[in-house]
């Protein structure tokens, strides 16, 4: 049994190593042909790409060309330095993980790396064990503090309504042509413009997207644009180098690039200052990002989804928008109907919304009766799915619907439906001179239920 836990659990931990490696891009720096061709050969068996350069120029020159997670640095080469060389690029920004290899042992070497930016150190002679332990550690390094910084970004903008994170609820025709629509393009790398509404769910149908698509496994990252400083976003999506402005202590990942592989949306992108505005016009075409105060450029591979609340057409006419982003944040826009046009999904969500946030708030919830559906079928939403959860939410709460709040019922006196019939029939018929064939068309019904009525009428 020892000896069967002891296979298990070695088998356990090569399935990890080879599932971290399997997603790693490496580059390789070192002038030795031998080593350089070792560790090469030892990576390629399991990391996704592997690309390798004889000198510093070389390298810079891959780097340009494709975003790498880790690199492996041979310190002495001739020319310069790898220590001195990869300081340089840290103070402009760069995000690569990278380790160290050398031939000297001498612990002043080893601070100098670490100060420099490595995020670990191996000594010459290596072994293929030590170096994939080594690229695992660095890739198991960089995802925590992709997600540390994520998970303080989601944290600062949580709430009941962003817990339902991706499922479009509801038959209405409406949400069903935005499922379609989305169906279409769910694994192209086109930016997706999300209009709508406030309230309408245009998180929603971004977050319901990245779920379906080759991204989901990777990153999904919210940004509000009108709810950071406008002197903070670019900070806080670009990252920036050390010192790159009073307070800039050290070197942050921006936002952007915490999201390697996966999906960015950026919400209400109509409040993006000019600069902002223009920064991110450079990143959709270049589809690269140069952290602030830096001068590297970081390949990005990312899917943009923007939303907005505004008709950004409006916005460029009147010089609040560059027409340039409009035209490359537009190519496929996707419209979120507002509640008041999607019928019963309402009562869906209202139903979907109680049981939630019942037990959320430790609470009983509340039967939905007759009135009350009649009531919220009858009021227009003007703040859509987030008035809804509010009303839900505020009557959980008091423990009674407050009806109060929506839309009165109709004061007129209330008419039988034969005679709402009979008046819409007639008033159709009307409208079309007498043409029953029309006319039941106009109406959603067939020309044999007109015909019907019309001889029960005597007409």
């Amino acid at each position: 049994m020892p000896e069967q836990d002891q296979e298990h659990g070695d088998e356990a931990r090569r399935d990890e190593l080879t599932g971290l490696l399997a997603r790693a891009a490496v580059l390789v720096i070192d002038d030795e042909p031998g080593m350089r061709n070792f560790l090469v050969k030892t990576l390629r068996l399991y990391c996704r790409e592997v690309v390798e350069a004889e000198d510093i120029e070389q390298a810079e020159a891959l780097m340009r060309q494709m975003s790498i997670d880790v690199v492996l640095l041979d310190n002495v080469m001739p020319g310069r330095n790898g220590i001195e060389w990869l300081a340089e690029r840290y103070r402009q920004g760069s995000i690569a993980d990278t380790i160290v290899v050398t031939a000297y042992a001498d612990l002043d070497t080893a601070i100098e790396a670490m100060r420099a930016g490595a995020r670990d150190f191996i000594l010459k002679p290596v072994r293929a064990n030590q170096v994939l332990n080594a690229v695992r550690r660095c890739i198991e390094l960089g995802q925590l503090k992709r997600e540390n910084a994520l998970l303080r970004h989601e944290l600062q903008s949580v709430d009941i309504w962003r817990r339902r994170r991706s499922e479009l609820i509801g038959d209405s025709e409406e949400i069903e042509e935005v499922r379609r629509t989305l169906e279409r393009v769910v694994n192209m790398p086109t930016p997706i413009l999300v209009c709508g509404e406030s309230g309408t769910g245009k998180e929603v149908a971004a977050r319901h997207l990245h779920a379906a698509s080759e991204r989901a496994s990777h990153p999904f990252v919210a940004v509000n644009c009108a709810a950071i400083p406008a002197d903070m976003l670019e900070i806080e999506l670009f990252g920036h180098t050390r010192n790159a402005f009073a307070g800039a202590e050290g070197h942050r990942e921006g936002l952007l690039v915490s999201a390697q592989g996966g999906t960015v949306f950026l919400d209400e992108i109509g409040e993006l200052s000019a600069a902002a505005q223009l920064a991110l016009t450079r990143v959709l075409e270049d589809r690269t990002v140069r952290p602030v105060g830096g001068e590297q450029e970081v390949p990005l591979d990312l899917r943009f989804v923007c939303a907005t609340s505004k008709d950004l057409a409006q916005e460029v006419a009147a010089g609040r928008f560059r027409e340039d982003l409009y035209f490359r944040v537009n190519v496929i826009e996707i419209k979120m109907p507002p509640l008041r046009r999607r019928g019963a999904d309402t009562l869906a969500l209202a139903e979907l919304f109680m049981s939630e946030i019942a037990r959320q708030l430790g609470l009983a919830r509340l039967e939905i009766d007759a009135t009350t559906r009649a009531a919220i079928l009858r009021h227009r939403w003007p703040g859509n799915i987030r008035e809804l959860l509010n009303f839900i939410e505020r009557s959980l709460i008091f423990g009674r619907f407050p009806l109060e709040t929506l839309a009165p019922p109709p004061e007129t006196e209330i008419e039988t439906l034969e005679v709402v019939e009979r008046r819409q029939i007639l008033d159709a018929l009307e409208a079309t001179h007498g043409n029953r064939a029309e006319a039941a068309r106009r109406l959603g019904v067939s020309r044999k239920t007109v015909d019907r009525k019309c001889a029960a009428w005597g007409i």
